[in-house]
């Protein structure tokens, strides 16, 4: 283990260096191995495909033009999805002008409850901050219902729904698999901030679930 450990570093080394003698073998490992994760970090950002995949583009273009500056104070990863998010913003904010001042607040918004209050049983009762309509248990729906395109569909709506900063976060841990402190690396934030964010977005799209589930 020590050994595998202890390659990492030499190997992300070797592979900046063949792309700053701009070796094609070496960009296109590089492309398979993020491709589709830029992809759905674009996404988060922008309206369709046919944009996030521009945004793609545009990235491995400033990935190309800005390896000679890389310095390897953070992973060759957090540095291309640093890329990915800036670009993707930045056309997220071009989108964002067709929208009206309310719409954008609503996307921007990460202060609301993670869970409906009326779910919550009030100061009155004998039981109060206790569930009145506890999360529903899906141990007994069937596995092609949970497992269903349209089951898809419904989550990828809830993930569109939810404020930029949850959607990011849920995003890079729960779709692409990061970890708590590769998410913080990528988006600058703090520990607490992370785990907040990740904690609203899931309740968020586990309640939108429930909805459709219930219908």
């Amino acid at each position: 283990m020590t050994s595998s450990t202890a390659a990492r570093p030499t190997d992300e080394l070797e592979l900046v260096l063949a792309l700053r003698v701009g070796d094609e073998n070496a960009f296109t490992k590089l492309v398979h191995q993020y491709q589709s994760a830029m992809l759905q970090v674009a996404l988060t950002y922008v309206g369709s495909r046919a944009i996030a995949e521009e945004v793609v583009q545009e990235a491995w273009l400033g990935v190309l033009n800005g390896i000679g500056r890389f310095e390897g104070r953070s992973q060759l990863k957090t540095w291309i999805m640093r890329i990915v998010i800036n670009r993707a913003k930045r056309r997220g904010s071009e989108e964002a002008r067709t929208l009206s001042f309310s719409e954008m607040q609503v996307r921007r918004d990460d202060s609301g409850p993670s869970v409906e209050p009326g779910r919550f049983r009030g100061p009155a009762d004998p039981w109060p901050g206790h569930w009145w309509s506890p999360p529903a248990n899906w141990a007994g729906m069937p596995e092609a219902r949970l497992l269903s395109r349209e089951m898809f569909d419904q989550v990828r709506l809830a993930l569109d729904g939810l404020p930029e900063r949850q959607r990011e976060v849920i995003t890079l841990r729960d779709v692409l698999g990061y970890t708590g402190a590769e998410v913080c690396n990528v988006l600058a934030i703090s520990d607490t901030n992370e785990r907040v964010l990740l904690h609203r977005a899931r309740s968020r799209v586990r309640a939108a679930v429930e909805r459709y589930l219930e219908q």
